[in-house]
């Protein structure tokens, strides 16, 4: 593929930082070495001498001296060698992706660290979006994403979606404003991008069919497009495995661009996430964090290496059974508690995978003042569908409750408060 045209004026400007460069070179080197080169501080003159942090199931990461010297020191921008390779080896054994065998060229697969999934969408939006460039996404779709866009002043166009995610069909009928054929002419308005979540989507708790998949890719295939998927909730499927294939898996021809994030499976705090995706592309994301954030915090980087390591392949994927457990039985009371006070006032679809509910109350055009005003009077607080619009000023008749953290009681409570507002009609 040729990623040139996908770039915009300032990522393909971007160069190597001469500092960053040697400063990983001498972190490959042997002790041997002598350099003056880098200008790090002196871990001699950090306050910190060891640390050891008790894991739940009774284990210990443990820094000693030499270790914490490293963890407060600064680190290769694309992320530490051994959590890098420890992910890859979870992203070969996982998805399988056919761009892993790829050369370089042809878009072989790579990684980098990000701090936080965050910060690799905005750095991923940064180096494809133009302003006036017309970007696809299935809106209601999380707000963060669409921070990070608006200001590049580009073009959003909704594709429709329902439960399932993008509907193929839809997709093809916005894209009919264009022929296949044109788009690589110069002055082509073509869309070059698509975004999605595919599973658990935020905040429709959507998730794609693979069949669905496999629809939209032949599309990006015939326009030339990127698909970005932004996958937070990958690992927050209550399904039995196997899993519905991910675009990676099926990507042939080097088109994806994938986030991933420990926020919802380690820690939020800890601020790491991951962005795979054809190589030519992902080491212009890394000479955007060699330009600003520098690097992941080395620290946080090294207590999630040593936990992976310490608990192999098969203990990380037991956390994670232990997690999309807990998960479910949120998700569960919650629909109970939804059916027990909403069900004639509401609708809603019980999500397979994330974290919310996205209710539709009957009757209802807009919730914003509903829930800034009549609910939050009685002490009730969920999230107005319209911040998760395109345009956030069109009326939408549509709540967010979230189950991450909610409590049988609570959401039993919360529903039965929201009942009588909704009952009342303001």
């Amino acid at each position: 593929m040729n990623y040139a045209r996908f770039l915009t004026a300032v990522s393909a400007a971007r160069k190597p930082s001469p500092i960053r460069m040697l400063t990983e070179l001498q972190m490959r080197s042997p002790p041997t070495l002598i350099s003056l080169a880098g200008g790090s501080p002196n871990p001699n003159t950090f306050p910190f001498e060891s640390a050891s942090i008790t894991v739940t199931n009774g284990q210990t990461v443990t820094f000693d001296a030499a270790t914490m010297k490293r963890a407060l020191q600064y680190s290769p921008s694309s992320g530490i060698p051994e959590l890098l390779t420890w992910m890859k080896n979870l992203q070969k054994d996982l998805h399988n992706p056919p761009t892993a065998a790829y050369t370089p060229e042809k878009g072989q697969m790579d990684m980098c660290v990000t701090t936080g999934s965050q910060e690799g969408l905005c750095k991923v939006f940064e180096m494809l979006v133009n302003p006036g460039d017309n970007v696809l996404l299935d809106a209601p779709t999380y707000s963060g994403t669409l921070a990070a866009l608006q200001p590049l002043g580009c073009n959003l166009i909704n594709v429709p979606s329902d439960q399932h995610g993008i509907i193929p069909t839809a997709l093809k009928e916005v894209l009919s404003r264009w022929d296949p054929s044109e788009v690589h002419e110069p002055g082509s308005t073509a869309p070059r991008l698509l975004y999605t979540i595919p599973n658990g989507g935020n905040p429709t708790g959507a998730s794609m069919t693979a069949q669905r998949k496999k629809d939209v890719y032949e599309l990006a295939r015939q326009y030339d497009m990127l698909i970005i998927e932004d996958d937070p909730y990958y690992f927050l499927q209550f399904d039995k495995q196997p899993w519905t294939p991910t675009f990676l898996s099926m990507d042939v021809d080097g088109r994806i661009i994938r986030t991933d994030s420990f926020s919802k499976i380690l820690s939020s705090g800890l601020r790491i996430g991951f962005v795979t995706g054809p190589k030519p592309l992902v080491e212009r994301v890394v000479l955007h964090i060699q330009a600003s954030t520098m690097h992941t915090s080395t620290f946080t980087q090294l207590m999630v290496s040593q936990l992976l390591h310490s608990w192999g392949r098969e203990g990380f994927l037991q956390h994670i059974d232990r997690v999309i457990e807990f998960y479910r039985k949120q998700r569960d009371a919650m629909i109970t508690s939804a059916d027990r006070w909403l069900k004639d006032v509401a609708e809603w679809h019980a999500p397979s995978a994330g974290m919310f509910l996205w209710i539709k109350l009957k009757g209802i055009s807009d919730t914003q003042k509903l829930i800034m005003e009549k609910a939050l009077e009685k002490e009730v607080l969920l999230v107005p569908g319209g911040v998760f619009m395109i345009n956030s000023n069109e009326a939408c008749p549509y709540i967010r409750a979230a189950f991450s953290l909610s409590s049988k009681k609570k959401a039993f409570e919360l529903f039965c408060l929201l009942c009588f507002p909704v009952v009342f009609r303001l």
